[in-house]
């Protein structure tokens, strides 16, 4: 079957591409292993516009009942697209997913988002949601009055600090290497802050806890020394992986992986493909965000669709 546009992703971004689909009446396809993005694992949820508190779980159910009424004129794959290619057909393109289903589209809106670089110690997977966090400003309410830990010394980490600095009772920075590497600006503020200690050379080994996180192991890099620090949350702020192999060969993408795209129109460097949210290399990752960008690629690619070019 030849579909309108194609969306890849079951994020916020992803479903607010596909509302808008079905809206304009597109004939849409939209492919997702699962719904909800990044944000399932979030346990509270403050920042999402229109409800004062909300689940990561409760979340991807909203999400996923709104494109579902949409049934009419959105399909849905529980799959995920390995690879986007030019078609055979002139100003085509296919898409090819893991169980090996296949479509072509005249467009597509890559709302992939991206993986969370992991320490792969023991205790992270297990206590993942349960005091690891991936996001300051949607969690850092959750540890009021907490001690925590922030892992990692670049701009995403110091900006987790500035996030949970008016929430924590004591942040502890753990850094790998022997300097901070965030912006010089940023680095200075956080040094007034009253709560927060440095703890430089340091290489975690195990986040602690039976049901919530009790502590961390690390291991000091000038002594050899392993050393334990108790606190009830843990955010691990070592960077993010855009999921953008999947259009890596046909798209312009940046140093890190981020599909590049135009931010009037969200469109990529290939015409008839545009992206959204995390997966690109547009300021900020935050869902709301990432929402409105899908829309803005939405209308643009809808546009592109009724024009001819």
């Amino acid at each position: 079957m030849l579909y309108d546009i194609v969306i890849i992703g079951g994020g916020p971004a992803a479903v607010a591409a596909g509302v808008y689909a079905a809206r304009k009446k597109a004939k849409t396809l939209l492919v997702a292993e699962s719904f909800g993005g990044q944000s399932i694992v979030s346990a509270d949820i403050h920042n999402w516009i229109g409800e004062r508190t909300i689940s990561g779980i409760a979340l991807a159910e909203k999400l996923e009942d709104h494109i579902r009424r949409y049934k009419d004129d959105v399909d849905i794959w529980a799959d995920r697209v390995e690879s986007v290619t030019r078609s055979g057909s002139e100003g085509l393109f296919s898409i090819t997913t893991k169980a090996r289903k296949s479509a072509e589209t005249r467009t597509v809106i890559v709302c992939s988002g991206s993986s969370r670089k992991r320490l792969s110690i023991p205790g992270e997977d297990r206590l993942d949601g349960k005091g690891v966090a991936f996001c300051s400003i949607c969690d850092a309410p959750l540890f009021s009055g907490k001690d925590v830990v922030v892992i990692g010394g670049g701009n995403a980490g110091l900006e987790a600090v500035i996030d949970l600095h008016p929430y924590a009772k004591k942040i502890h920075l753990l850094n790998r290497g022997t300097a901070l590497k965030g912006d010089a600006v940023t680095q200075e503020k956080i040094k007034t802050f009253p709560n927060i200690e440095f703890i430089f050379n340091a290489t975690p080994i195990e986040i602690m806890g039976d049901t919530f996180v009790s502590g961390i192991r690390y291991t000091d890099g000038a002594t050899g020394e392993e050393k334990k620090l108790d606190v009830q949350g843990v955010f691990i702020e070592i960077g993010s992986v855009p999921n953008s192999g999947l259009v890596k060969n046909i798209v312009t993408t940046d140093a890190i992986g981020r599909i590049v795209v135009d931010p009037r129109t969200m469109r990529s460097s290939t015409v008839g493909i545009w992206a959204a949210g995390d997966v690109t290399d547009c300021l900020y990752q935050q869902n709301n965000i990432a929402v409105g960008d899908a829309v803005r690629a939405l209308l643009n690619a809808h546009a592109y669709l009724h024009s001819g070019q």
